[in-house]
């Protein structure tokens, strides 16, 4: 049979296990939002290339179009035919500067793995904490 003493000290050992719980809830938070911080600067260092990758290639591009043009057109090219393969280069090399940006917003990328695994760990911890 249980005792007062007993009761109490079954309770004291529950609300500090709840109260470590609730400490460790907060560490997670804590470290969710420092992890979505670091996620939100890749997004904006992402967005950097796209913007980078557009002002910087468009000058040279239109004039190596335009070079590319006059070059198909001194081969015998008809003027269509020569405007059309600059269009279908830049259209190319805008493919890849979209894949590169991509690539850098992948969801594999900008998952919160630290978050998720801390998260895992005390999951556990807390199972033990209730055995």
């Amino acid at each position: 049979m249980k005792t007062k003493s007993d009761l109490q000290a079954i309770s004291t050992l529950l609300g500090e296990a709840l109260s470590q719980f609730a400490k460790l809830f907060q560490n997670e938070i804590d470290l969710a939002k420092a992890e979505a911080g670091e996620k939100v600067q890749q997004i904006g260092s992402a967005a950097g290339f796209f913007a980078a990758g557009a002002v910087l290639v468009i000058p040279a591009l239109v004039m190596a179009l335009f070079a590319l043009s006059a070059a198909l057109i001194s081969a015998g090219w008809s003027q269509p035919g020569s405007y059309l393969v600059s269009a279908i280069v830049a259209g190319a090399v805008a493919g890849v500067l979209f894949a590169v940006g991509m690539n850098r917003l992948d969801a594999r990328n900008l998952a919160p793995r630290e978050t998720m695994r801390q998260l895992e760990k005390d999951k556990i911890i807390v199972k033990e904490m209730v055995r």
